[in-house]
């Protein structure tokens, strides 16, 4: 009989799957979701899950984390849903690694964590930028997904060349040519990352100012101070704007929830038109106004938000 020894490197990852499914057990387990972490091609990766049902996996919006959804997940969990979020690479607690980042960059690591953690049709719940990637992987990988709900969706990560007047053009190119720069990026970042900035841009885009808290600030200001933010910071400003949501829900094979805070200055529910038009000719698609909001209505009206997404989550077992 030929025996083999068992190598270390065999015990690495069978080590390492065991303590991830006992703390997500521990996670789901708690009334309080965990901060758990996972190696994504050698990068950490921060995560929560809670609860247990059909898997939602929430996905933030620029800058933020999973930490701007702690008004929802519990709700969703209670309610029978097994709650997934996590950090995009370069935001929140995952590593701020140098790299180019893109959409399809964050796309690859969200499928890739479906894969390893999930495994079973997902309803991708997503705002801003977060929202756009849930549209992706809900056009672009119908068999992985369930449906999307799309809460105040951007339109690309940056302008796409018309987007913006000849001026204004120049004046954001020159912006973020400065940011990229070795000499003056790291000034210019200091100066938007400081408390105070981030609280003046939230009382921009949040209608409710009292929603506007020190734990919300604190909860954006944290990861900056990571080595490495100043050069994610730089990148996403630069990247492609990737594809338009006209391209993408061409390819549309699952049902939609498209929530707008009516008070966006950002992105505008007057640009919304798309998605308005669509919901008015396909029944699988619902889009509906959150009054009283701004660019973060599951933050700033999280009682609204979680309701309409609860009344509309038993559309997906009638779509199928």
């Amino acid at each position: 009989m030929v025996t083999r020894s068992l190598d270390k490197s065999d015990e690495t990852p069978r080590r390492e799957s065991l303590q991830r499914l006992t703390q997500e057990k521990t996670s789901q387990d708690s009334d309080k979701p965990k901060k758990l972490d996972w190696n994504w091609q050698g990068h950490k990766i921060r995560y929560t899950v809670a609860g247990k049902g059909q898997p939602l996996l929430l996905i933030h919006g620029f800058g933020a984390s999973i930490g701007h959804w702690k008004k929802n997940i519990p709700v969703l969990a209670k309610e029978g849903y097994r709650v997934f979020a996590l950090d995009l690479l370069g935001f929140g607690g995952s590593d701020k690694a140098p790299l180019d980042y893109t959409l399809e960059l964050w796309q690859e690591q969200v499928k890739d964590f479906w894969s390893e953690h999930i495994s079973q049709p997902t309803v991708f719940v997503g705002n801003s930028i977060g929202a756009l990637l849930s549209l992706m992987l809900v056009t672009n990988y119908p068999e992985i997904s369930a449906g999307g709900v799309l809460i105040n969706c951007a339109g690309g990560l940056n302008h796409r060349p018309g987007d913006l007047n000849p001026i204004l053009g120049l004046v954001m190119s020159g912006f973020a040519k400065l940011v990229s720069s070795p000499v003056t990026g790291k000034f210019i970042f200091n100066n938007i990352r400081r408390k105070s900035q981030i609280r003046r841009t939230l009382y921009q885009v949040y209608r409710d100012r009292n929603a506007v808290t020190d734990e919300l600030v604190e909860m954006l200001y944290q990861p900056s101070c990571d080595d490495g933010a100043q050069k994610v910071f730089a990148s996403v400003l630069t990247a492609p704007a990737g594809n338009s949501p006209d391209e993408l829900l061409v390819n549309l094979q699952r049902p939609l929830l498209i929530l707008w805070g009516e008070k966006d200055p950002w992105t505008p529910v007057t640009g919304a038109t798309i998605y308005q038009d669509l919901a008015a000719n396909n029944p699988d698609v619902q889009f509906q106004i959150i009054k009283n909001a701004g660019h973060c209505p599951h933050d700033e009206n999280p009682e609204a938000v979680n309701s309409k997404i609860l009344e509309w989550l038993p559309c997906i077992a009638a779509f199928r």
